[in-house]
């Protein structure tokens, strides 16, 4: 009769041992309750060159628009932006005045770009009791690397 076991000789010895039982795993963590995460939408070139206006503009400005336009030259790459902003009041006009002055020396710090022209291209002051001026501002930028 056959057996269903396996028998050895007695001369050979066996050197390995059976794996072990497998580590019992950790029991999955429960589903997070808490927020979930925001979507966060990138900051473009556009809007570091907004902020970057505005902050010049020390909070006295109010964004009227904003134009891009992407250009490209044999050598170079990059993007023309012009932005009309609006500065109403005495203490506002008084920061547009500065901002004008300011502008075209302006180190700006915009990651990927290098401004190599900054200019005011049109002003339009208004006297009076509701004194306000409007200033559109062009920006030459190049792509950097």
């Amino acid at each position: 009769m056959p057996s269903d076991t396996l028998t050895l000789p007695a001369d050979l010895e066996t050197k390995s041992r059976d794996a072990p039982p497998p580590q019992q795993q950790r029991a999955p963590a429960p589903p997070r309750t808490a927020t979930p995460r925001r979507y966060r939408p990138r900051r473009t070139t556009a809007d570091r060159v907004r902020e970057a206006l505005l902050t010049l503009a020390q909070g006295h400005a109010s964004l009227l628009t904003h134009e891009e336009k992407a250009w490209a030259s044999i050598t170079f790459s990059g993007t023309r932006h012009e932005v009309m902003l609006d500065f109403d009041g005495p203490e506002a006009v008084a920061a547009g005045e500065e901002f004008i002055d300011e502008l075209p020396e302006h180190e700006f710090r915009i990651p990927g770009q290098l401004v190599a022209d900054a200019t005011v291209r049109e002003i339009d002051h208004r006297f009076g009791a509701d004194e306000r001026l409007v200033v559109t501002a062009v920006l030459l930028l190049l792509e950097e690397g």
